[in-house]
């Protein structure tokens, strides 16, 4: 099954999900940026808040595919204890993607309050899981950030990746599973790269 764009996924998602409309407690994040305009559909189609989660995830230096950790907004940082590094190991990949991590982050927040997830539901929305690296630093800062319940929402994925988040998600919400997944872009027919531009005029459409 191909989606047309992400749009189209993301409407096909929010059917999924219709037991989170219209709550106050929750609130759809993107992962930016492929995943915003699939979470940007999300949030419009269900009338909850749209936002923007940052996370950089930390890869081992000579196999970056395999996370010893991620950082989120608000300083948050989440070390994988299943993974053991020295510090001149892990500092230069924590330099790197803090830098990054606040230059977008700076970006996606201007006239906007910092994140704060206590008490309620985060629907983290992705365009696919390939992996699941990705997904899974956001779920563990989403826990960082105090998130009661952390939903996991992406329209297709690796049968692997999907069953590892469901040990770490509250709920995980893919429709398109497959044991034989290969990248996220086969099952779209418009998958071109989201400009930080598009992901602020979304979060701006969005704004409530």
């Amino acid at each position: 099954m191909a989606f047309r764009d992400r749009q189209e996924a993301g409407a096909a998602l929010a059917e999924l999900l219709t037991g989170y409309a219209d709550r106050p407690d929750v609130i759809a994040l993107g992962l930016v940026r492929g995943g915003m305009p699939v979470a940007a559909e999300v949030a419009t189609r269900l009338h909850v808040p749209l936002d923007a989660l940052v996370v950089r995830k930390l890869g081992v230096p000579w196999a970056p595919e395999v996370a010893f950790g991620a950082i989120g907004p608000g300083g948050v940082q989440v070390l994988n204890p299943e993974i053991r590094l020295e510090p001149h190991e892990m500092d230069p990949v924590i330099r790197h993607e803090t830098t990054e991590l606040r230059r977008r982050d700076r970006l996606f927040r201007i006239g906007r309050d910092p994140l704060d997830l206590t008490g309620r539901v985060a629907l983290i929305v992705d365009d696919g899981l390939a992996t699941g690296a990705t997904a899974g630093a956001a779920i563990a800062v989403a826990r960082a950030l105090r998130a009661a319940r952390v939903v996991l929402a992406a329209p297709v994925g690796a049968t692997q990746a999907v069953d590892r988040l469901s040990l770490t998600a509250d709920e995980v919400v893919c429709p398109v599973t497959s044991d034989y997944f290969g990248a996220v872009s086969r099952y779209y027919d418009d998958f071109r790269q989201i400009p930080d531009a598009e992901v602020t005029r979304l979060l701006s459409r969005c704004r409530r």
